[in-house]
């Protein structure tokens, strides 16, 4: 039976020894990390099995990071939609023989459109991506992820209506990003779990949340920066309560800046 919570790092640099990252989380009491497209994981299959097999010995969650510009919803196809196309391609190869939990990737942008239709761009390209992972048998779950951009696509609502509309995709819920669009308001259990209520509605059981969560600067209601712990307003008590509310098991990758941080976060969510 999976744990309650795994709690781990998001690893900024290029992961070229699979053991040494293994060994770097376990001495830290780690059980989860989120890894880069980038380094000799991401370029070798061999690489990307080696750590999926020392992490899964050692009760370790992976999950992967798409490249930035591996996202669906393109107002035009062309180059950059096929190179996207090609990016998450490769991400549910290196996923699936890594054994990762979750590909998680960004929704895209509204590029002059409305919501409704920048939305329908996404599933529809979803779409599109589905059918080539299934002649691949590389169709893994894909997360997207709560941006932090008050005015452009990507709120937790949109990505919860994506996630209702794909059954290989749920929400990746990024607390430091609301935070932000909120201006503050994520400061009380409730904030927490109504965010998680949301998710919770369009997963299926056996999905765990995965989460982002970090302290954040922000300004204008968009976020300018990932903080040490304790110098913004964000804190982990309120989404450690949040998260007992509910029976579903989570994920929670810190992306803070610096160790002390994440070694913080963790203490307090009990991981």
């Amino acid at each position: 039976m999976r744990e309650r919570l795994h709690y781990g790092p998001s690893i900024d640099g290029a992961v070229n020894a699979p053991q040494e990252v293994v060994d770097a989380l376990l001495a830290r009491g780690m059980t989860a990390c989120e890894v880069p497209p980038s380094g000799t994981f991401w370029n070798d299959y061999e690489a990307a099995t080696e750590l999926g097999r020392l992490a899964a010995a050692n009760g370790i969650t992976l999950s992967l990071h798409a490249p930035i510009a591996g996202f669906m919803g393109h107002a035009e196809r062309g180059k950059k939609l096929n190179m996207a196309f090609g990016m998450l391609d490769h991400s549910a190869g290196i996923a699936k023989a890594a054994g990762a939990e979750v590909v998680v990737f960004h929704p895209g942008f509204l590029l002059n459109r409305s919501r409704e239709e920048a939305i329908d761009a996404v599933v529809e390209q979803l779409g599109e991506l589905r059918a080539r992972l299934e002649k691949k048998d590389r169709l893994v779950p894909f997360g997207v992820e709560v941006m932090g951009r008050v005015r452009d696509l990507g709120s937790i609502d949109d990505v919860c209506a994506i996630a209702s509309r794909v059954d290989f995709v749920q929400p990746v819920l990024d607390f430091a990003h609301m935070h932000a669009t909120s201006d503050g308001a994520f400061l009380e259990v409730d904030a927490f779990a109504g965010a998680l209520a949301k998710a919770d509605a369009v997963m299926t059981p056996e999905q765990p949340f995965h989460i982002h969560f970090s302290d954040i600067q922000y300004a204008n209601r968009n976020e300018t920066k990932h903080l040490p712990y304790g110098e913004g307003t964000l804190r982990a008590e309120p989404l450690r309560e949040a998260l007992e509310r509910f029976d579903r098991p989570a994920t929670v990758i810190s992306e803070s800046p610096d160790a002390a941080s994440t070694d913080a976060i963790k203490v307090i969510l009990g991981a």
